[in-house]
């Protein structure tokens, strides 16, 4: 019969398994940053005729502190040119977007448009 001493690792490792797999599991889950961007409809792709979502951008996207970010994501329709918008992204990429006027960016982004 083993002794406590000679499981200690096994229980250890599983413990430190089980809490790293809970860390990963609760970062995919509840990861959140905003980011904001103008839109260029010079930088729109076409991806399906069929879609709900037909069109993509890719575009250049900063977030509150002026960090900038390449992010893609998808849209219904063609966006209004040079309009404003807040991009709510998880760890997945964007996961929704909406329209915000000039005088809601933060700072440290305005400076960048």
């Amino acid at each position: 019969m083993e002794s406590v001493k000679e499981k200690l690792p096994i229980i250890l490792v599983t413990f430190l398994a089980i809490v790293i797999l809970g860390g990963i599991i609760y970062y995919l889950e509840y990861y959140e940053a905003t980011y904001y961007t103008r839109i260029d409809n010079a930088k729109l792709e076409q991806v399906s005729s069929t879609d709900d979502m037909k069109y993509q951008y890719t575009l250049t996207c900063y977030n509150e502190n002026g960090k900038k970010k390449e992010l893609t994501f998808k849209a219904s329709r063609e966006l209004r040119q040079d309009a404003y918008l807040l991009l709510e992204v998880r760890c997945i990429g964007v996961h929704t977007w909406k329209e915000v006027q000039e005088d809601e960016l933060p700072d440290k982004v305005k400076v960048n448009y």
